[in-house]
């Protein structure tokens, strides 16, 4: 992609942004658990780089109003409305992927 120029770039990204946000939006089904657990982030990361992002540009930008932007709704009614309680299987998988970083000191 060097061979865009940077508004041409920037678009593109922000167009594959708003992708991504449909398609956790189409999969409500997929638990931010999941998520962590196979690509170490989730809806709440995006929410929080969507935040650290602005804070860099100097805009004002809080996390519950990013978080309703990643969520498409109040995050409080997402949690209602989607978030099942993590297995025991979901609990633990995690807790071996926060090991594994730890370990490479990544955490």
């Amino acid at each position: 992609m060097q061979h865009l120029d940077d508004a041409t770039r920037t678009e593109l990204e922000a167009a594959a942004f708003r992708r991504l946000l449909r398609h956790l939006d189409e999969h409500k089904e997929v638990q931010n658990i999941d998520l962590m657990i196979l690509a170490d982030f989730c809806r709440n990361c995006l929410s929080k780089w969507l935040v650290s992002a602005a804070e860099e540009r100097g805009a004002e930008l809080d996390y519950e109003t990013a978080r309703e932007h990643v969520y498409g709704m109040p995050y409080a009614q997402w949690k209602e409305q989607y978030q099942q309680e993590a297995s025991p299987e979901q609990q633990a998988a995690f807790a071996a992927r926060q090991a594994a970083k730890q370990e490479r000191g990544q955490a």
